[in-house]
């Protein structure tokens, strides 16, 4: 099982772009562009925290589980085979 961040589909439900996100979360401006476009991104807990905190949502929301299959490091797995 894998975890996919949902920050940039929460932050666009909530009309907060990256860098108003940054702001508010006090992160890094690169951490949260990263986020926005890679949703595979390994992040801490501390700044997953602060996103949520800046959201207005509780961090829970800002993940998914997603089928190994679905991930692109499977994928990329897949092609090497």
């Amino acid at each position: 099982m894998a975890v996919r961040l949902r920050v940039r589909e929460v932050a666009q439900e909530k009309g907060v772009g990256i860098g108003k996100l940054q702001r508010t979360a006090d992160v890094a401006y690169n951490t949260v562009k990263r986020m926005f476009r890679d949703p595979y991104y390994i992040t801490t807990t501390e700044t997953l925290g602060k996103i949520a905190r800046a959201l207005g949502v509780p961090p829970g929301e800002l993940i998914e589980e997603v089928l190994e299959e679905q991930s692109p490091a499977a994928r990329e797995h897949s092609r090497v085979e």
